[in-house]
């Protein structure tokens, strides 16, 4: 058989930036095995799949890396979302709609915006409130990123799991000098996972350019070397964020900087809302284009 696909740039405006994804928009018939395989022959950070729902929802989706299906990702939502929106003529009608995925994580709405130039911003609201895992030491932490102590900042929060559907260690450096220098040390990252903390590691470090915060996110264990826009360590870095402020109710936005280092810069919006001191909701957006289309044959 013979499937269509469709590959996106996602959280940028530019091709050949951002997040690469590909995109089967109806996989009926593909098993477990042969989704795994189309994924690590695209050996993007992810590929989707998608399928006829379960429940009342629009599509359901799955979600390969190169090595392993995933329960929720940002990027990948947010260009199935964009691809969708675009071959099916979504907002032809309406400059604003909503589509709502059924994931392994649970339901993940997604709004799409339509501009007067006619392009399009896709905008996910994570599937879960936020979830605080293990922690580990700054040293450790360091170590495992090839830097010192010096360069973890521990002020806010130490180096902690955190998720809205998916785990991260996430941890804050002191500036941009530290963010470019970070290379992982996979002897300590084995010692990370081991003890039970997620070896998804997602740093960042504020800016005063025209990013708020810029990061970076490394899962060598999940095939991904470095990814260059995480939709949903950036959700759980900014839940996160928003757990720990003083403020006991609010709305927080933040514009993140991610894959600069890799040459294929991204721009991830992000926004929370907190009331009576915990976090309720955390949404992530951005702007896609597309790259290409073609077909998998499958024997």
């Amino acid at each position: 058989m013979n499937y269509k696909y469709y590959i996106c740039d996602v959280f940028t405006n530019r091709r050949f930036g951002g997040n690469q994804l590909a995109v089967i928009p109806d996989a009926t018939g593909l098993t477990d095995d042969q989704m795994q395989q189309i994924a690590r022959e695209f050996n993007f950070s992810e590929s989707t799949f998608i399928l006829p729902p379960t429940k009342d929802q629009t599509q359901a989706v799955r979600i390969f890396t190169p090595s392993q299906e995933v329960p929720f990702a940002g990027h990948p939502n947010i260009g199935t979302a964009f691809i969708l929106a675009t071959i099916n003529d979504l907002t032809r009608n309406d400059n604003q709609v909503e589509v709502i995925f059924e994931e392994k994580a649970g339901f993940v709405p997604i709004t799409i915006q339509k501009d007067k130039a006619g392009k399009l911003w896709c905008e996910l609201k994570a599937p879960e409130q936020l979830n605080l895992g293990k922690t580990v030491s700054v040293e450790t932490f360091a170590a495992a990123l090839s830097l010192s102590a010096d360069d973890i900042v521990a002020e806010t929060h130490v180096p902690q799991v955190a998720s809205v559907g998916l785990p991260f260690l996430i941890g804050e450096l002191k500036d941009q000098s530290a963010l470019e220098r970070a290379t992982i040390n996979y002897e300590v990252l084995r010692a990370i996972k081991a003890i039970g903390a997620s070896p998804d590691i997602h740093l960042y470090t504020y800016s005063n350019d025209e990013f708020d915060i810029r990061a970076r996110m490394f899962a060598p264990f999940a095939g991904v070397h470095e990814d260059p826009a995480t939709g949903s360590a950036n959700c759980a870095l900014c839940s996160m964020l928003t757990r720990f402020k003083e403020e006991k109710s609010g709305k927080f936005k933040w514009k993140i900087g991610q894959g600069i280092e890799m040459g294929r810069a991204s721009l991830l919006e992000a926004r929370t809302e907190k009331k009576d001191d915990g976090v309720i909701d955390t949404w992530i957006g951005g702007s896609c284009v597309l790259v290409s289309e073609g077909m998998i044959f499958i024997d």
